[in-house]
């Protein structure tokens, strides 16, 4: 993006600097336009996208609310400390009492709308609850001036009157408050939790019923609508502590600050409610007293909740696993407290709705039992199912693992533990030849051939595929080795699948612990690199011994840090040893050997650095590294010495229908023609797909990149073989050339593939060219060019072009001095 310009879509921010006048601020919230830099005496200091001025001001308009909310909340509580200073003696008068019981009482109230109101507008999950709330005191701030305005001032107050109705309104946002708290903290609620809160309503209600407002609900003097309301309150005072007993049952005992705050504004709430019916019923309530403080302090710790409630929100949006004492605290609370209100209950001492609550809550528990023991018999099926192969029957790899860290938690020298890692051989044959169901049943045998020869305490695993692992807890080497080498002569026995009588093979590896392995994870690969030994060795079994030299055996280390230095420019290398031309000694070119340079095990050769890339599937990441390597080479002496590379080939890559691509776009990119490379490949490369092979050579011929027959005489030499294979050239194996001088047929040998390489139009080039006399021999049979140790080892880039710009005689001459 040029400077000074932004795109048009971005809200931008900025903050200017006048030069002359001292420093001062601008925000440019909804600015669309390109900028292109600024007018002569101002600097742009910061330039925010929209997204950060978005998030900017609702940051800044949710502090601005959080102090508004804190001013309200302090009114709050100074409103209801100066209303406690009159509810003893309190200054004679109608305005003081209208001071207190309508102006203090209210802004209590007023107070804690205020808060609710604000915190319903914060972001969070909280807000319906808060606005719930806030619904809630408004609605008992009406319901207090209409009764003191126009209720208080009649001779005969009317009762129900319009101010019951705003005071029986008020519980109704509560319960919608409590059920919108439960909703942002439970996600999903299962039958277990609904039964929970079952019974935590049903033995609240009881309680309350038979201790608190029983003699309430057993009203039934007067007219209907008198009746009506004086049950109602009552009635929605039990509703209400059901509600919040049920909340309790379901979210357990946990340290919610927002919720054990709002419980004790309802508590505080009930227990004025209560008081108070029992006053009224007798005549002697008094307003102004100190009953009121309960209803004022219920409504000043709701605005404290709401206050706080979007940290603490935020504290505990995560609630804690249903399990344990906490989650079985309230409803066996209640539980026991129903059986107690039926163990008092004669039929007359209690409220018979007390009585039909408290076997409610009974039943309910009883049915909470039922669906625990279901819920338990899942879990542990599910549990066993989480450890259980369920093609075999047998353990799986997650039980292999919690068995073997117990193991390995009480091992010692003293008492090592052994671990055994199977991989069948030839497995995958049965699975290509009969299907894949027939290789099902072969892994259904494995378990009951094995298990018989396995002590108590061992544990036989199925870890996927056709792996298997055995764990000894109490075994020392020697015997795990001994019952590795019996576990082999069970699997060797003959297997019936689907009628045909079959044998599998087996490898196994040994490790045992605490030493070498102190982890599972190292007990697992290293009974992993032994396996894989006694698979490439053929042995059967063969127990893990630690490289004393850091591991260079350790197949899964070693690949793991191939991958990381193909990622890396400073750890693959190539080495090149030249090629000379056997008549006048002139370098022909040079072959580009790999090398990696391991930052702890030193300079890697490629016997030791091959195979791990083969293992690993990093054979064409590495053949593409050389490739570079090697041109990066050849560009830098081209322009003095017209010497070709030459690069050795995989099988991968000879099939790779990519490859002639790559190796063009590889020569233009270092500015070097076709003919300044050579890839060679060993001559069984092509077997597999012979056909795919052929043509990608091919292509790589008519770019003009000459392609070489590598270790020629040690695969499937044939006639046919060099009549198809499109090459340039034939190198012979260094196992042809090692005893030309004393052994005649291997002259005969080298003789006749030289003229036939030379019929074809081939040149030859001779390997493992050690001494002088051999490089005569050569020269004699007509061998074009040599390469080997008598003209110069494998080098460095720097050290070959300091060792091809100095003169070099011929090497048959050399040889003849």
């Amino acid at each position: 993006m040029p400077a000074g310009e932004l795109p048009l879509d971005r809200t931008l921010t900025v903050v200017v600097a006048d030069t002359g006048s001292g420093p001062s601020s601008r925000t440019a919230q909804h600015s669309r336009v390109t900028r292109r830099g600024g007018r002569a005496g101002t600097r742009i200091l910061h330039v925010r996208p929209r997204a950060e001025v978005d998030r900017v001001l609702l940051i800044s308009g949710v502090s601005e609310r959080l102090t508004a909310s804190r001013l309200a909340l302090t009114a709050t509580v100074v409103s209801l400390a100066l209303f406690a200073t009159g509810v003893g003696p309190r200054p004679a008068g109608e305005l003081w009492a209208a001071f207190y019981d309508l102006g203090l009482y209210n802004a209590v109230y007023a107070g804690a709308a205020v808060v609710c109101l604000l915190a319903a507008r914060r972001p969070g999950p909280d807000r319906l609850a808060w606005a719930a709330l806030a619904t809630a005191i408004v609605l008992g701030i009406v319901g207090n001036l209409v009764y003191s305005l126009a209720i208080a001032p009649m001779e005969e107050e009317p009762f129900p009157s319009v101010a019951d109705l705003f005071y029986l309104g008020y519980y109704l946002p509560l319960y919608v408050a409590l059920v919108a708290l439960i909703r942002t903290r439970v996600s999903r609620f299962h039958a277990s939790m609904w039964l929970d809160g079952v019974v935590g309503a049903l033995g609240a209600g009881a309680v309350s019923v038979a201790v608190m407002l029983g003699p309430a609900l057993e009203l039934t003097e007067g007219d209907l609508a008198a009746v009506v309301t004086s049950l109602a309150y009552p009635i929605v005072d039990v509703v209400l502590l059901a509600l919040l007993v049920a909340v309790g049952a379901i979210l357990g005992v946990r340290r919610d600050r927002t919720l054990l705050l709002l419980a004790g504004a309802i508590l505080a709430n009930l227990a004025g409610d209560i008081v108070f019916l029992d006053l009224a019923t007798q005549g002697i309530y008094l307003e102004g007293g100190p009953l009121d403080l309960t209803w004022l302090t219920a409504v000043t710790l709701m605005a404290v909740a709401a206050h706080t409630g979007e940290r603490l929100g935020r504290e505990t949006a995560a609630p804690t696993a249903r399990v344990g004492w906490r989650v079985l605290a309230v409803p066996l609370a209640c539980n026991v407290a129903s059986l107690v209100v039926l163990g008092f209950d004669a039929g007359t001492r209690f409220n018979p709705a007390a009585a039909w609550l408290a076997v409610g809550c009974v039943l309910a528990a009883l049915a909470r039992v039922a669906i625990t023991f279901r819920e338990v018999r899942a879990f542990n099926e599910v549990r066993e199912q989480a450890r259980t192969d369920e093609l075999t029957g047998l353990p799986n790899r997650r039980s292999l693992f919690e068995q073997a860290t117990s193991a390995l938690s009480t091992a010692s020298a003293g008492r090592p533990a052994a671990l055994l890692l199977l991989d069948l051989d030839g497995f995958k044959e049965v699975n290509d030849s009969l299907g894949h169901h027939a290789g099902d049943h072969l892994l259904r045998q494995i378990g009951p051939r094995l298990l018989p020869a396995l002590r108590g305490g061992d544990l036989l695993a199925r870890l996927g595929g056709d792996e298997f692992a055995v764990l000894l807890p109490d075994a020392s080497l020697d015997e795990a080795e001994a019952l590795a080498g019996r576990l082999r002569e069970l699997i060797l026995r003959p297997v019936t699948v689907e009628g045909i009588r079959l044998h599998v093979g087996v490898s196994i590896g040994v490790a045992s612990a605490p030493v070498p392995a102190a982890t599972v994870e190292e007990l697992l690969r290293c009974a992993d690199i032994a396996m894989y030994a006694a698979k490439s060795s053929r042995s059967g079994v063969q127990v893990y011994v630690p490289d004393p030299r850091g591991g260079t055996g350790d197949r899964l280390r070693t690949m793991e840090d191939l991958r990381t230095a193909l990622e890396r420019d400073d750890q693959i290398e190539v080495h090149l040893q030249p090629q000379v031309d056997l008549r006048d000694g002139a370098v022909v070119g040079a072959e580009a050997l790999v090398r990696w340079r391991h930052p702890v095990r030193g300079l890697l050769s490629p016997a030791e650095l091959l195979p791990a890339a083969e293992q690993a599937g990093l054979l064409r990441p590495l053949a593409d590294a050389v490739l570079d390597l090697a041109l990066t080479a050849a560009a830098g002496w081209w322009p003095e010495r017209e010497v070709p590379v030459s690069v050795n080939l995989s099988a991968a890559d000879v099939t790779d229908l990519d490859l002639p691509g790559k190796v063009a776009q590889a020569l233009v990119r270092h500015g070097l023609p076709a003919r300044a490379l050579t890839l060679e490949l060993v001559e069984d490369t092509l077997m597999n797909d012979p056909e795919r092979g052929r043509r990608v050579l091919g292509e790589l011929r008519r770019l003009g990149v000459r392609t070489s027959i590598d270790d020629y005489g040690t695969g499937y030499s044939s006639l046919a073989y060099l009549r198809h294979l499109p090459a340039d050239e034939l190198k012979l194996d260094r196992s042809l050339t090692h005893d030309l001088g004393t052994d005649r047929r291997a002259g005969a040998i080298i003789r006749h593939t030289v003229a036939l390489a030379h019929d074809l139009g081939i040149s030859v080039v001779a390997e493992g060219v050690e001494d002088g006399d051999t490089a005569t021999a050569l020269t004699d049979l007509g061998c074009d060019v040599a390469q080997g140790f008598a003209i110069a080892r494998p080098m460095p880039v720097g050290d070959f072009r300091t060792w091809l710009s100095a003169p070099h005689g011929c090497v048959v001459d050399r040889a003849g001095s």
